[in-house]
């Protein structure tokens, strides 16, 4: 049993090791921008799964309060988890680094102090002008707006606009000035040189907040186990045999088989009572990462093995616990799927 919570460690750590986010004692944006930030909004905030926070637009719409709201919220149900531990100088010095991200601010513009719109109209106006790309509801653009074939039809894709955490951040006037002067370097077009007079801007303001939609927060309860682990009697090889057939029989492609600890001792002297069985469904693959990149940091799929007497303990990762720090529901789907999958291989290998 002691072999078994010890190889549970181990995994774990392997595996989550990548989403513990540091806590600076010092602050430093550069280094909080490279540990939180860069592996979705890009070096120098150029943009990737995230937005571009280097487009002098952006930066001119977005208040610091703004971008503190962001940070430390997030987006529920989107892409963009929250940071709720941050302190107020670690905020600052990486607001500091985003911001100087711009060498050439754009100027400021006009924007009207009171903003106050017809909701009959501006609903007119949206379904016009925006819900091609922002949705009927504002739910926004899928995915992450990253393709792997080519390049990417926009630098970024469209915002949530339904979303309750970017409404509770956005003031009125940050709408107006982003529908009304556009965001050079992205599909979002200035509505004032499409013809657009500045009572219908504020009158798709109005409809724009009858748009938000309240995230509906998972019930409290226990902590989804980071791991499904099922017990299969006979030999390692036999059950390493009953886990090929399980994964083909599951329309996988069966990758490789290695010694799990491979790497991490002198080549020849690794146990071959753990072993690790990596597969994949390339459809799904190519799906998940369409949605996520990230979900490549546990993928392709794996089993491990480990034999302790007379039987054999098979590990799968659940893919909904890591999910879970992801912040997408769409991805949240998938990987129920991909639990689902991994259950039914470890109960066809336990029959």
């Amino acid at each position: 049993m002691n072999a078994i919570f010890n190889m549970k460690q181990i995994l774990i750590s392997l595996v989550l090791l990548g989403f513990a986010a540091p806590v600076l004692a010092v602050p430093n944006g550069d280094l909080l921008y490279q540990d939180m930030c860069e592996a979705c909004h890009g070096k120098n905030g150029q943009g990737g799964v995230g937005v571009p926070l280097s487009l002098p637009d952006f930066q001119r719409d977005a208040s610091d309060e703004f971008l503190i709201k962001s940070i430390r919220n997030g987006r529920p149900g989107r892409v963009m988890p929250a940071f709720p531990y941050l302190s107020d100088a670690q905020l600052a010095a990486l607001i500091k680094t985003i911001r100087g991200f711009v060498s050439e601010p754009a100027k400021p513009v006009k924007v009207p102090k009171a903003i106050q719109g017809d909701l009959k109209r501006g609903a007119k106006l949206y379904q016009q002008h925006c819900a091609a790309c922002h949705g009927a509801r504002g739910e926004g653009g899928k995915g992450t707006g990253v393709t792997f074939s080519r390049p990417r039809d926009a630098a970024i894709i469209a915002t949530s606009l339904s979303n309750a955490a970017f409404q509770d951040a956005s003031t009125d006037q940050m709408l107006w000035q982003a529908l009304a002067y556009g965001r050079k370097g992205t599909p979002m077009p200035s509505y004032l040189e499409q013809g657009l007079s500045e009572q219908q801007i504020s009158d798709m303001v109005a409809f724009v907040r009858t748009l938000k939609k309240k995230h509906a927060k998972p019930e409290a309860g226990e902590a989804m186990a980071p791991f499904i682990v099922s017990e299969a009697e006979g030999s390692i090889n036999d059950v390493l045999e009953s886990v090929k057939e399980a994964v083909i029989a599951a329309n996988f492609k069966l990758i490789r088989v290695q010694k799990f600890e491979q790497g991490m001792v002198k080549e020849g002297s690794e146990s071959p009572d753990k072993v690790i069985v990596y597969f994949c469904n390339f459809a799904l693959l190519n799906k998940a990462l369409a949605l996520d990149p990230r979900i490549g940091l546990f993928l392709p799929c794996r089993l491990t093995l480990v034999k302790e007497g007379d039987k054999v303990s098979v590990f799968a990762m659940n893919p909904e616990a890591i999910s879970e720090s992801f912040n997408n529901e769409e991805l949240d789907r998938i990987c129920q799927q991909m639990r689902a999958t991994y259950e039914a291989i470890l109960e066809e290998v336990t029959l």
